[in-house]
């Protein structure tokens, strides 16, 4: 029978951008049937975000992925910046000392072409995304989703479902019908993002931000040699609409001074940016991700990887709730843990953002005279580049209030992301304590020697444990020897602890619900 089958579907998923397809993706892997529809003909044909970071190949590293966007894309570890002409800093990724992830670098992969592969890993596993087909309303009886759709031949259907997901963009229907208000503002200035060939230092494979006293340009290298995305502020046009403004309207005065020559180009489009959150991310069966969430500057291209990061958090959550393997309640903390990190970034993108669009004497004065000055210093400290890409990257993601994050042991707590950790084995192999999470399921995690109680107690809980033998590495990424590491299915710390008390492991998994499910003890 169809797994597609209105009638059997467990989560109704409005949109087919890269949050929708990743949130089917893993809810399929975790075997929960979905249903994704989306009004438009087909995926992406333009390049859009562009940017992917590390913390969400390591979550496509799960599912089986990550080397396909590495292969179809370009990687770089490095970031330039430029000031009226000048070259002010140079930001290296590859030498922070020890790496901070299996993916210590920013991948430049499409959106289109993202778009492209999910679409094709979903449908080898037997769910097509359902094209022209659109939310018309949906009500929520008994707990449940029944949902009016029109399909591509215009016909109505009903499909009723557990859960409803909104990743359908800022203009959201999911949030409308919920009435779920979406402040913040607009940004005044018309922004372009144009696809390029050009020559110039600033089509050097790396990222090259530039700005002056009134201007700014990002250009972000692309895969094919010769070939860029630009992105800055529309300064002529003067009295034409957004969709009426030309590349010919754009200002060619960075460009000149970065002495970047367009040669052609491929595709040109204006925007406004908006910076908004979601008052709620949740009401009872219906979930808000990606932008149909929170909105806001393209500053770090953090827009798409934060939706993809909403898709993962709620997907393991949906999928033990709907198999009874973890307490409903669960759920609420996808809005507390996610809600905060939106808010948090439309804030720090907003201040970034800010700086380089401002005008005026002092702005001018910070941009021009301030950061030539204090950014090449700064940055040549490891610690600072080190920082920096742990926050760009959004390695440093954590969920220290959040009713799942429980203790503390060494120097990481409940709610911290695992510090990814690799080794040479015996056999001259590399190895890490991330290769386990494949499984997508929940595990503990013991770094020394394994006691026989832990190891009986993990077995009548149907719990994965896995042993990871001393290694100076681990304490240097500040976990401790022979502590209690519970870790979520996106390989995020549940519960620390210092100690082989079981019973605080007992507690924990009785508080969430967990179900058991008899495994063996593993060795790493």
């Amino acid at each position: 029978m169809d797994r597609q089958n209105a009638a059997e579907t467990e989560v109704l998923i409005v949109g087919a951008g890269p949050t929708g397809l990743v949130l089917a993706l893993f809810l399929t892997k975790l075997g929960v049937r979905v249903r994704i529809i989306d009004k438009t003909d087909g995926p992406g044909t333009t390049t859009r975000a562009v940017v992917m970071h590390a913390r969400n190949l390591e979550f496509y590293q799960q599912v089986g992925i990550a080397d396909k966007c590495i292969e179809g894309g370009l990687n770089f570890a490095a970031v330039n910046m430029w000031v009226d002409g000048r070259h002010a800093a140079h930001v290296k990724f590859d030498d922070l000392g020890e790496p901070l992830s299996k993916f210590s670098f920013v991948l430049m992969f499409p959106q289109d072409a993202q778009e492209k592969m999910l679409g094709e890993e979903l449908a080898q596993l037997g769910v097509n995304v359902e094209r022209r087909t659109d939310l018309i309303s949906f009500e929520c009886p008994d707990g449940g989703v029944s949902a009016r759709l029109r399909n591509s031949d215009g016909s109505e259907s009903v499909c009723k479902a557990a859960f409803i997901a909104g990743c359908d963009g800022g203009r959201s229907t999911v949030r409308e019908e919920l009435g779920i208000g979406f402040p913040g503002g607009d940004y005044s200035d018309v922004f372009y993002v144009a696809d390029v060939e050009a020559t110039g230092p600033a089509m050097n494979g790396e990222v090259n931000v530039a700005f002056d006293d009134a201007d700014f340009l990002i250009v972000f290298p692309l895969k094919e040699a010769g070939v860029g995305r630009l992105v800055g502020v529309v300064t002529g046009g003067a009295g034409k609409q957004r969709d009426e403004v030309k590349w010919e309207d754009v200002s060619t005065r960075v460009m000149e001074h970065l002495k970047l020559e367009v040669r052609k180009v491929r595709w040109f489009s204006t925007y406004h940016v908006h910076h908004r959150v979601a008052s709620a991310f949740r009401s009872g069966p219906a979930f808000l991700l990606g932008d149909a969430a929170h909105i806001h500057s393209p500053v770090g291209g953090q827009g798409m990887n934060t939706g993809i990061g909403d898709a993962v958090n709620l997907a393991w959550k949906i999928a033990g709730v709907l198999q009874r393997r973890i307490d409903p309640a669960v759920l609420d903390t996808y809005e507390t843990e996610r809600i905060a990190f939106a808010e948090t970034l439309v804030e720090t993108t907003d201040r970034v953002f800010e700086f380089v669009t401002k005008r005026g004497p002092i702005a001018k004065h910070v941009r021009l005279d301030v950061v030539p000055t204090v950014f090449p210093r700064l940055f040549a400290m490891r610690p600072i580049r080190r920082a920096f890409f742990r926050m760009l990257s959004q390695l440093a993601i954590q969920y220290p209030d959040s009713w799942l994050s429980a203790g503390h042991a060494g120097h990481v707590r409940g709610g911290d992301r695992l510090p990814w950790i690799e080794w040479i084995g015996e056999d001259g192999t590399r190895h890490d304590n991330y290769q386990f999470f494949t499984s997508l399921d929940w595990q503990l995690h013991w770094y020394g020697e394994l006691p026989p109680a832990v190891h009986d107690s993990c077995e009548t809980l149907g719990l994965t444990v896995y042993e990871f033998p001393w290694r100076p590495q681990f304490k240097d990424a500040g976990l401790l020897r022979n502590a209690m590491y519970l870790m979520r299915p996106d390989e995020h710390i549940a519960l620390a602890h210092p100690t082989a008390d079981v019973a605080v492991l007992e507690q924990y998994l009785t508080k969430i619900g967990y179900a058991p499910r008899p495994v063996a003890a593993a060795t790493a």
